[in-house]
């Protein structure tokens, strides 16, 4: 009896093992799940941007007698009125927010900028032929034996710095690749410095130089566009335009030695071309299989 209990239980553990066996055999190899990155946006960040602005400063120059204040009517020949380009490169840092929800974008920025754009004009109030008493039109320089004499004015203006607070909306291309539109404030600070030239009453040449700063509020609109390097660092490139508006740039004069002033009116626009790179705090890394 004793070996037939034993031969019984022989037998199921070689049938149990060969089952075993046997599933293991059929079941097929199963890899373990990949982790695949699903990129998120959401989330404050800072970065820093470089690149090359092509200013453009629009400004004009009325002539006053310091004396009464009566305006001046620049003679024929005259340079009242003048364009020019101030050009220069640029460097910040940025700190915004987006949001994202599915393929949208949404955010706020904040950046600051040195600047380095700059340009100059001349202008001139042309003199008139005096007769022999010295005798000249109110406000303009004179050569008193009779002569051609005038009075000159050469602007240089600097963007020193400017800043920006935008709304973005964007769309992404791919997961890792948004492309925005972006608007919002702007504000910078221009200085104007001013050289005038002139003649005295007794034909002495004589020259006064001052400056002024204005700090300016305008508006800014652009496009960009960013890609993910990695979870948390993005590099970006992005245009802008803004415009300052018109201000008063400062009022330049040869008084006490000769009544004549000028009175300089600017309006600044700008063409901003730039590359930054962002780092993204946290923001979720989601599985997905």
């Amino acid at each position: 009896m004793k070996r037939i209990v034993i031969g019984m239980a022989a037998a199921l553990s070689l049938f149990a093992t060969g089952a075993m066996a046997a599933d293991l055999a059929a079941r097929p190899y199963v890899k373990a799940p990949v982790m695949d990155p699903v990129w998120s946006w959401t989330g404050w960040y800072v970065g820093a941007n470089a690149g090359y602005s092509w200013g453009r400063s629009r400004t004009d120059v009325s002539y006053f007698n310091s004396a009464t204040g009566a305006p001046i009517a620049p003679p024929a020949g005259s340079i009242t009125s003048a364009s020019f380009d101030m050009d220069g490169g640029i460097a910040g840092g940025q700190v915004g927010y987006n949001w994202q929800n599915a393929n949208w974008v949404y955010g706020i920025e904040g950046d600051l900028q040195w600047s380095g754009e700059k340009g100059s004009a001349f202008y001139n109030c042309v003199g008139t032929v005096a007769p022999a008493g010295g005798v000249c039109l109110p406000g303009l320089t004179f050569l008193p034996a009779g002569g051609l004499a005038g009075t000159t004015l050469s602007i240089d203006q600097n963007l020193q710095w400017f800043g920006t607070v935008r709304g973005r909306v964007g769309i992404l291309a791919t997961p890792k690749v948004l492309f925005y539109g972006t608007g919002g404030l702007a504000f910078g600070e221009i200085k104007t410095t001013g050289r005038m030239t002139g003649f005295d009453g007794f034909g002495t040449p004589i020259a006064s130089i001052g400056s002024t700063s204005t700090t300016r509020v305008g508006w800014t609109a652009g496009v960009g566009v960013e890609g993910k390097i990695t979870q948390n660092w993005s590099a970006k490139l992005e245009y802008l335009y803004m415009d300052l508006g018109r201000y008063n740039a400062g009022t330049f004069t040869l008084a006490p030695a000769l009544p004549i002033s000028a009175s300089v009116s600017s309006h600044f626009t700008d063409h901003i071309l730039r590359a930054g790179i962002n780092y993204q705090f946290g923001g979720p890394v989601v599985a997905r299989y």
